[in-house]
């Protein structure tokens, strides 16, 4: 994809792409890790399956990733596009606030996070609690309903800014919905001193730690979701323009 919109650094993001989960996890792990040596409890991981862990990732994980972006250069066709561009960019007018980015965000961010809010506290009491999920058919139908409800606003609020006259609609798109995990640590901050009997620096420290790498993949995968439907939207409606 990166190649088919015109990208030209394609050994960065490569680079990028290998580092933009597993260095956020490892710092934050490293974190969790260190507290969890410093409390001397059974849960702190010894070095020799640190170093193993580093080594799997940099013998196998990396070069798999270099692997697979040297193959996506190589046979990525050229971006199509569904009708003809001017090179020049035109000028985007002023918008009201409530079409703003930060309404956006707020708005794209809300409807997907109130699809799995009731399941939010049954996998939190289940992960930090002593409950026991068991409805696993519901779960997997809230996890399409969440990426279906993404995809939908993120058509909607696409179509919303195309119509004020703003191009820019693809890291819009990525941040509005990926806002959703801003709201998952909201209500984390509320599952923990309203809901949780927790306390102590290293249960702190764990629960905080585990949950702001939740939300980041919230943010990534609700992200993903959002950009191709976006960009699905965006060819679909310009396919048939005809321009003069």
């Amino acid at each position: 994809m990166y190649k088919k919109m015109g990208g030209e650094s394609w050994v960065w993001n490569i680079n990028l792409t290998s580092c933009l989960f597993s260095f956020p996890f490892f710092l934050i792990w490293s974190v969790i890790n260190t507290m969890s040596w410093m409390q001397g409890t059974t849960q702190a991981l010894p070095w020799g399956t640190i170093v193993l862990l580093m080594t799997l990732w940099v013998l196998v994980g990396y070069p798999l990733t270099v692997i697979g972006g040297i193959f996506g250069k190589n046979y990525a066709n050229g971006f199509d596009a569904p009708c003809r561009t001017k090179n020049i960019s035109r000028e985007i007018p002023d918008v009201p606030w409530y079409r703003s980015a930060g309404v956006h965000c707020l708005v794209a961010g809300f409807l997907p996070f109130s699809a799995i809010s009731v399941e939010l506290y049954y996998i939190f009491a289940t992960l930090w609690g002593r409950e026991q999920y068991t409805l696993y058919g519901i779960l997997f139908l809230v996890y399409v309903i969440l990426l279906s409800v993404t995809a939908c606003i993120s058509v909607a609020l696409t179509y919303f800014q195309l119509s004020a006259e703003d191009y820019r609609w693809w890291w819009r798109s990525i941040f509005s919905a990926g806002s959703t995990g801003m709201f998952v640590f909201m209500y984390s901050l509320f599952y923990y001193f309203k809901r949780s009997n927790m306390s102590g620096l290293l249960q702190t420290v764990q629960f905080f730690g585990y949950t702001i790498l939740v939300c980041y993949v919230f943010f990534l995968m609700l992200g993903t979701v959002s950009f191709f439907a976006a960009l699905k939207f965006v060819r679909y409606i310009y396919v048939n323009i005809k321009m003069d």
